[in-house]
């Protein structure tokens, strides 16, 4: 195919069912496209990801994916081709708009891969029924519906219970099982308010049926392969993302299997794909029956899983196929002998875990057909116990496997098998525990319609659990416990030991090679792993480094750490050394096995990177990039020995200990609202009087405000403080006075000790606001310069003081003084925004540091600042959190985040806001309004603002409004539940634009104005 350049789609901000993944697929597709010669364009706001770093793309757009901006890039750049499978479903949704409004007619542009109108196919459940059942591929007993009334006539003739499934949409939005009328009525709005052509499929709903996953691909000459086997632990009923999930499918028979793949091989036929595809299968667990559920004609979560646990690049080989490469005319990246057309042979297995944040947002939701989850990890193992074991230390919930932990201790028999019946997240640690306190298998299975087969092998865990309990602490025994993924932490609790008299004691594991075909070729990539089942290391190079990246995704850690731990390996690379990163996030690009010299996908423990310290030989340990995960790990990895790049394990733990920093800037006179650390809640009540509510909490080594509060009276104090001491652990508590006057701002720097480089930003939204919440903005624009000189002066003294070796992040209120809220003496959440609005790569800087000791520039105090106005914009994903009350506040919330730039405030403002899902320009009316007295003279001023707009009121009539997405946008202030939950949850079910902080409120307002009076939103490249 003869393409010169090609547009390729991102996915926008990180949300729920949208998340890293995307980069990763992204960035192989931009590696291919350039490996041909191609030149590419990317749009995609994105500003944390790699894909939006210069290495990868020829320009980028930071602008929102919208037909409107698309089109205009299109008509500035003229490409010959979009790709539109690697940017999720932002991304093929924005493609069939494009097809469907002429705009690739009138430019010329092909759709390289899937066509539209295959795509059309695969996402209408409509037009995906009619084309299987053409192709002779069965299919669930189902009807399409484009009213309510007419799936409640659907669900009546297919009988309940019955499940809804969403067209066009992302990640099961809007999906629900519905066992009554009444159950269809009260939520059948939702369905409807996320289909992007208003269609829904009522299907009977196979309850207890297995689900498995097939990753095809799939040339134009027809050629096909089923690359991989996922086989979901839970069943039917539940999303896969949310699904614990294990490749390659253990619990088939031969038959299964072969007719599952006969069905997704016919599936991606019958829709004509070019490139990969995921197929859904459901198979009765009674036999014989198998329906095609689904299919995503693109790169997916599953696909970036499937890459990683298989080893086959699968979005690197779909970019090759979509020019039109057959599979054998492509080369197999792990082997580098043999080529694509082959499906790969797994001599071990993965397990993928999901982590949810229900706890963060005061829910506790059992799991649906709507995907809640945050981030996920994958384990590999020799056995599933091994691999299961890992997943579930990896999702860092403070639970050291499947068995011993707080949650595995704390539960009751009833608590448990009330769990199981919930199906509530992290279900296999209560149903472990119910194992233990005897509950059968045949009643786990019964409870959870989990098959037995897997049942069995937490049964197995429990067992070993139960034999180290009792005394047992044979040779033989510890070698088993091993070998099923125990833990030295874990071991050490059953047998009340210490972890490392352990350690000292016990073999170390085997590492192992990924390399597609079990062996019978050699591995060309070191993709590796470590594991009880073997006992011979795969021989490979030593590494100079070892890279930690950031684990799983969490809120508070996302793309962002991902960019830090690239940037930061191939500077070093770059510099000449070798470099091995050790991460086990599946949808990341630090887990692509040709980014670095060496891969270790694992654990990132003390326990395992020791392994891996004294199989290299005593490499430098690199923490600070993957954000707070490795902060965890500096006095237990020094205290072993192992020498760790830049920043000293005190200096660390001075920062992260609220107590100890408190007094340092006291020490330094450097201003911070006033304090406390108390020894009880009894102190801290009496402490608390004194200085005077409301004061803020706030806990020691944790990330995105984990348990911080603002507490308003001593009720709420003590309730907070028995949370944050939960979470803090052995680290104090700090009780400060709350100053929410003044503008929140913060710093990003690297030091190396003598010098800094300092780039200022500054919140919309004023303290109180997490700063992963707040829209930020740079250069600073309503902070006065001498504040501004100040923070840079702040910083410098503190990483002197420190002895600071890399990156640092300081936050501030500017009032009457610039007062210090905290430090992190580790990458931050905005570095990858500073760099890019910069010009300056900070991990570049950081690299200088760890490599020559000194940063290049000679001056004490270096400032960066942008040439232009950037604007950073938080991601929500509240419609993903069901019954959750969006609200912000000392804690984080938001899942991601986007950005965008422009020669004056306003055009950035706007360009970054629009680039958020679901935001839109208001035509025709706005709810703005407060239930909070504190705001109201606020939310007054952003009405006379938008008086152009029709302005509604809060009420009972207004909710049924925005529930048929007849409201432009809902603008509110203060957290005042028990008066407005409706209107917040129903905004964010529809996926109706909601600005939770009047401060944004009010810029927004301002900058709708100035567009409307003439204001241009300019598309230029970064």
């Amino acid at each position: 195919m003869d393409v010169r350049r090609v547009l390729v789609v991102g996915s926008g901000a990180i949300k729920i069912a949208e998340a890293a993944e995307f980069d990763y697929s992204g960035s192989q597709a931009l590696k291919a496209f350039r490996e041909e010669g191609i030149e590419t364009v990317l749009v995609n706001p994105n500003v944390a990801t790699i894909q939006t770093s210069k290495v990868l793309a020829d320009r980028v757009y930071f602008l929102p994916i919208s037909r409107e901006f698309l089109e205009r890039v299109i008509e500035r750049e003229r490409p010959d081709a979009i790709a539109c499978g690697f940017g999720g479903q932002t991304a093929l949704s924005a493609c069939v708009d494009l097809h469907d409004s002429g705009v690739l007619a009138k430019y010329g542009v092909r759709v390289v891969g899937t066509p539209v109108e295959g795509i059309r196919k695969a996402l209408s459940r409509e037009l995906f029924q009619k084309a299987m059942r053409e192709a002779g591929v069965p299919i669930p007993p189902s009807l399409s519906a484009r009213s309510p009334d007419e799936a409640l006539a659907a669900a009546e003739e297919l009988g309940y219970p019955v499940m809804v499934r969403v067209s066009f949409n992302l990640g099961g939005a809007g999906a629900f099982k519905a066992r009554s009328r009444g159950e269809l009525e009260s939520r059948i709005y939702k369905a409807f308010a996320q289909s992007a052509i208003g269609e829904v499929l009522v299907e009977k709903y196979l309850e207890g049926w297995k689900e498995i996953e097939f990753e095809v691909v799939r040339d134009s000459h027809d050629n096909v392969a089923a690359v991989v086997c996922m086989e979901n632990i839970d069943p039917m009923g539940y999303h896969t993302g949310d699904s614990i999930v294990v490749a390659p499918c253990q619990t088939l028979t031969d038959e299964e299997y072969q007719t599952a793949r006969d069905i997704s091989i016919a599936v991606e036929r019958a829709i004509w794909l070019v490139g990969e595809g995921n197929v859904q299968v459901a198979i009765n667990y009674a036999g014989p029956e198998q329906y095609a559920i689904e299919t995503n004609p693109r790169m997916s979560r599953s696909s970036a899983l499937a890459s990683k646990a298989s080893g086959y690049p699968l979005a690197y080989i779909a970019a090759k196929l979509a020019l039109g490469y057959r599979l054998d005319e492509v080369l197999n990246q792990v082997t580098k002998r043999t080529v694509a057309a082959f499906e790969p042979s797994l001599d071990y297995i993965v397990v993928k875990h999901p982590r949810w944040e229900s706890d963060r947002f005061g829910v506790e939701e059992g799991l649906g057909p709507e995907m809640m989850s945050i981030g996920e990890a994958m384990g590999i193992g020799r056995n599933l116990e091994e691999a299961w074991q890992k997943a579930v230390r990896m999702i860092d919930i403070g639970e050291p496997g499947l068995v011993g932990g707080p949650l595995f201790r704390s539960a009751t028999l009833e608590e448990s098998l009330r769990a199981l019946e919930r199906h509530l997240p992290y279900w296999p640690i209560y149903a472990a525990k119910a194992l233990y306190l005897g509950a059968s298998v045949d009643q786990i299975y019964e409870l959870t319609k989990v098959d037995r087969f897997f049942i069995a092998a937490l049964r197995r865990v429990v067992d070993v659990w139960k034999a180290l309990e009792s005394g047992g602490a044979s040779p033989e025994l510890l070698e088993e416990a091993k070998r099923l993924g125990f833990s030295d932490e874990q071991i050490a609790l059953a047998l009340g030991a210490k972890p490392e008299d352990l350690a000292r004691s016990r073999r170390r594991p085997a590492v192992k090679k990924i390399d597609t075909l079990a062996g019978e070729w050699p591995a060309d990539t070191n993709y590796l792993y470590l594991t009880y089942g073997g006992e011979f290391d795969e021989p490979s190079p030593k590494a100079d480094y070892l890279v930690v990246g950031a684990g799983v995704f969490r809120i508070g850690v996302s793309v962002e750490f991902d960019w830090a731990t690239v940037n930061l390996a191939l500077e070093l690379k770059r510099r000449g050394y070798r470099v091995a990163i050790l991460n086990y996030n599946p949808e990341t690009v630090s887990t692509d096995w040709d980014i670095v010299d060496k891969l270790y996908f694992d654990e990132i423990s003390a326990e395992r990177i020791l392994d891996i310290y004294e199989k290299e030989g005593g490499p430098v340990v690199v923490l600070y990039a993957g954000g707070q995960i490795g902060q965890r790990l500096y006095p237990k990895l020094e205290a072993l020995g192992v020498r760790i790049g830049g920043t000293r394990a005190s200096s660390v733990d001075l920062a992260e200990d609220r107590s100890k920093f408190s007094s340092l800037l006291d020490r330094l006179n450097i201003k911070q609202p006033p304090w406390f650390y108390a020894r009880s809640v009894e102190e801290a009540l009496k402490l608390a009087d004194d200085l005077g509510y409301p004061v803020l909490l706030r806990p020691s080594y944790v990330l995105g405000g984990t348990y911080m509060a603002v507490a308003r009276d001593g009720r709420e104090l003590s309730e907070f403080l028995t949370k944050a001491a939960r979470v803090s652990g052995e680290y104090p508590v700090v009780v400060s006075k709350f100053m929410p006057y003044g503008i929140e701002a913060e710093a990003d720097a690297v030091s190396d000790g003598r010098r800094a480089v300092v780039t200022p930003i500054e919140h919309v939204e004023p303290p109180g606001v997490h700063s992963g919440d707040s829209t930020m903005v740079m250069p600073p624009r309503r902070t006065p310069g001498w504040a501004v000189g100040r923070m840079a002066e702040i910083v410098y003294t503190i990483a002197r003081e420190l002895g600071v070796k890399g990156p640092l992040n300081v936050q501030f209120i500017v009032a009457d003084d610039v007062y210090v809220i905290e430090a992190n003496l580790r990458a931050s959440r905005s570095m990858p925004f500073v760099s890019k609005a910069t010009g300056v790569n900070y991990m570049s800087l950081t690299a200088d540091v760890l490599t020559k000791e000194r940063l290049p520039y000679e001056e004490e105090i270096t400032t960066l600042r942008s040439s232009k106005w950037w604007v950073k914009t938080a991601q929500f994903s509240w419609s993903r959190i069901r019954g959750a009350y969006p609200r912000l506040g000392p804690v984080m919330y938001s899942t991601g985040e986007v950005a965008s730039f422009g020669d004056v405030f306003e055009e950035a403002l706007l360009k970054s806001w629009l680039s958020a899902q679901p935001n839109k320009m208001p035509r025709r009316n706005a709810l703005v309004y407060t239930f909070d007295e504190a705001y109201a003279k606020d939310v007054e001023e952003i009405r006379r603002a938008l008086s152009w707009l029709e302005l509604l009121e809060p009420g009972p009539e207004v909710v049924d409004l925005i529930k048929w997405r007849k409201v432009d946008v809902v603008i509110t202030a203060g957290v005042t539940p028990e008066r407005d939950y409706a209107i917040r949850r129903v905004a964010a079910d529809t996926s109706t634009p909601l600005v939770l902080h009047p401060s944004l409120g009010l810029e927004l307002a301002r900058a709708f104005n100035w567009l409307r009076e003439g204001g241009k939103l300019a598309v230029e490249p970064w």
